[in-house]
């Protein structure tokens, strides 16, 4: 056996965690997770713990922020006035909205509603946190 390479499809079972021992995702009772190692459909630290695997090998990895979803930056929070939202709705803390910047809308999170403002966070939910998985190397394609 062999260390997948570049280019190479693979499943993986995983179970993902915060500090504190929460779990945030998970395969489990789920199909394995594929993606195409090298391809950056998954986070930079998490495809370098899975190139460390052959098949049927398991590991316990530690991300930190920088190799995840980056630390949390203040200018992904922004305050909109209310008239930028549709007079009909009635946005509420932790709803998930969009914003548009060019072509790829942004989620972000309503984190506070004043009377005439509405506050949003565009940072990833998991931004600035290491983040735990015990990954399993199911299979290489």
């Amino acid at each position: 056996m062999s260390k997948p390479t570049d280019g190479q499809k693979v499943s993986i079972h995983y179970t993902g965690s915060l500090e504190d021992g929460s779990i945030f995702d998970s395969s489990e009772g789920r199909d394995p997770l594929e993606f195409t190692l090298g391809a950056g459909q998954v986070i930079p630290g998490f495809e370098a713990a899975v190139r460390t695997l052959e098949v049927g090998e398991s590991t316990k990895t530690t991300i930190p922020p920088e190799q995840a979803y980056g630390e949390r930056r203040d200018d992904m929070i922004v305050t909109l006035d209310r008239s930028q939202f549709p007079p009909d709705s009635q946005p509420q803390i932790g709803m998930e909205v969009y914003l548009q910047a060019g072509q790829q809308p942004i989620p972000a999170s309503i984190v506070d509603i004043k009377p005439e403002t509405i506050t949003l966070d565009a940072n990833h939910r998991l931004a600035g946190k290491t983040l735990i998985f015990d990954i399993e190397l199911v299979s290489v394609n």
